[in-house]
């Protein structure tokens, strides 16, 4: 009987071990932490027939497995997955593995920034066209999850990271979304190009039936999957479609589909529920990728109308005392608050700091106009307030978040935006990225406390 190890036991590394228990394999997971979340799981997979460990790696029972299924938050540069005692034993990442199980066709989404609320979207879109499909990775449901599945769904939309690209053999979308291309996890990878190179396995095993939605107004998103072979879907959202393409554009304030011949007019910008000029690039993306299962105008068009942002990406949260609060914690990178800055049309308040992931917070300088004060916090802040402080006022805060969410209620005046768009990872003080927009919500509805004093 194969022996599977499966290294690391968040969401995704305890849904493989279930997958790989339930397909009869013999399976011991490995997590290198030692909480209360990790222990659990560790008891998780033992009652279902499994061994498990937590509080370190033991490499010599993962080098007696067959094969290693690595979690994405497993960094490359991990002592385990340097240890020359695991250096025979194959590795694969979590979506690889559940690939390998899985009954349903596949959308899968990358990119730099986007990749959530367009996953989010066209699952949403084939669900009004009444298309059986569920949204997956990243965005909440372990693909693993869905691949253990007795009964499947007929598509599956998923946002793939470059983490868990980096280790495919045989993964294959039929149709792939390549939103845009950014630099971001300088601090996981040796340079931008190692980045880009993972990103663009999603076309590694395309084929002539393949389908790739790709923004056309990146260079590295065209570069990156010129040679793979199949259809081609571009959208444009700043610049002409070019003639001879098929894909999506922005006409005169209104979102506009060019396939197949036909030009389909959908709805006006002022119908989408999702801020900023870049969310029109995401809508697009999802719109073509849905339109090849769905070709309905109709039925996308009403999808659009009724799909609400996802939490943590540009969400509202309150308007109180004529401020409003905006939860982006979503947004991890440097890139993705770029954007989100873009989008703003009043003066703001940010919050910005975490634990720094390797990009240059310079790259935010020509779009701070609107920034009134930036708040920096968290591992990061001073390197922020290195960066930034020639361009933008900044206030180096040294407290936890909730003296942050305090100060920015004490420096934010009526007609404000208070944004938190951390342009960096929330390891420092909370688990991941939804655990950080959970908690600035329930600060920023709950009761007013006053405010911090820096």
């Amino acid at each position: 009987m194969e022996r599977i190890g499966v290294l690391g036991l968040g969401r995704s590394g305890r849904a493989a071990a279930q997958l790989a228990l339930e397909r009869g394999y013999q399976v011991f997971a490995s997590e290198l932490r030692d909480g209360a979340v990790e222990r659990a799981a560790v008891e998780a997979v033992r009652a279902a027939g499994g061994e498990a460990e937590s509080g370190g790696h033991s490499e010599d029972r993962l080098a007696e497995c067959d094969l290693l299924v690595v979690s994405p938050g497993i960094p490359p540069t991990a002592d385990v997955l340097r240890s020359t005692a695991l250096a025979g034993v194959p590795r694969i990442s979590e979506l690889e593995f559940a690939y390998r199980h899985l009954g349903a066709r596949l959308i899968a989404v990358t990119g730099t920034n986007g990749k959530t609320t367009t996953t989010a979207l066209a699952a949403h879109l084939l669900q009004a066209a009444d298309i059986d499909v569920l949204a997956a990775g990243n965005i909440g449901l372990a693909l693993s999850e869905v691949a253990a599945r007795e009964d499947q769904p007929a598509w599956v939309v998923v946002e793939a990271s470059s983490y868990q690209l980096a280790d495919i053999e045989r993964f294959r979308a039929d149709i792939g979304v390549f939103t845009n291309l950014t630099a971001d996890h300088m601090d996981r990878y040796r340079d931008m190009d190692a980045y880009r190179a993972d990103k663009a396995r999603l076309f590694e095993n395309a084929t002539v039936d393949s389908v790739g939605v790709l923004n056309g107004e990146d260079r590295e998103v065209l570069s990156r999957a010129a040679d793979a072979p199949g259809r081609r879907l571009l959208f444009h959202v700043g610049s002409p479609l070019p003639d001879e393409a098929e894909g999506g554009f922005v006409e005169h304030d209104r979102l506009v589909l060019r396939t197949g011949g036909d030009e389909r007019r959908l709805v006006a910008t002022s119908e989408l529920r999702l801020m900023g000029r870049h969310n029109q690039a995401n809508v697009l993306a999802a719109v073509l990728a849905a339109s090849v299962v769905a070709p309905d105008a109709s039925a996308l068009a009403d999808g659009l109308r009724s799909f609400a942002p996802p939490v943590h990406r540009l969400e509202p949260v309150v308007e109180r005392d004529g401020v409003l609060w905006i939860n982006d914690s979503k947004a991890t990178n440097v890139a993705s608050t770029r954007v989100a800055l873009e989008a703003m049309d009043r003066p703001v308040v940010l919050l910005l700091g975490g634990k720094d992931k390797g990009g240059s917070y310079a790259f935010l300088a020509d779009v701070l106009d609107r920034v009134r004060t930036v708040l920096a916090y968290g591992e990061a802040r001073d390197r922020i307030a290195r960066e930034l402080r020639e361009t933008v006022p900044v206030e180096v805060l040294s407290g936890d978040f909730e003296a942050v969410v305090g100060r920015a209620r004490a420096v934010a005046e009526s007609g404000d935006v208070v944004l938190l768009s951390p342009a960096c990872s929330s390891f420092d003080m909370f688990r991941d990225y939804e655990e950080r927009g959970e908690r600035f919500r329930a600060l920023v509805q709950g009761p007013v406390v006053g405010g911090g004093d820096g």
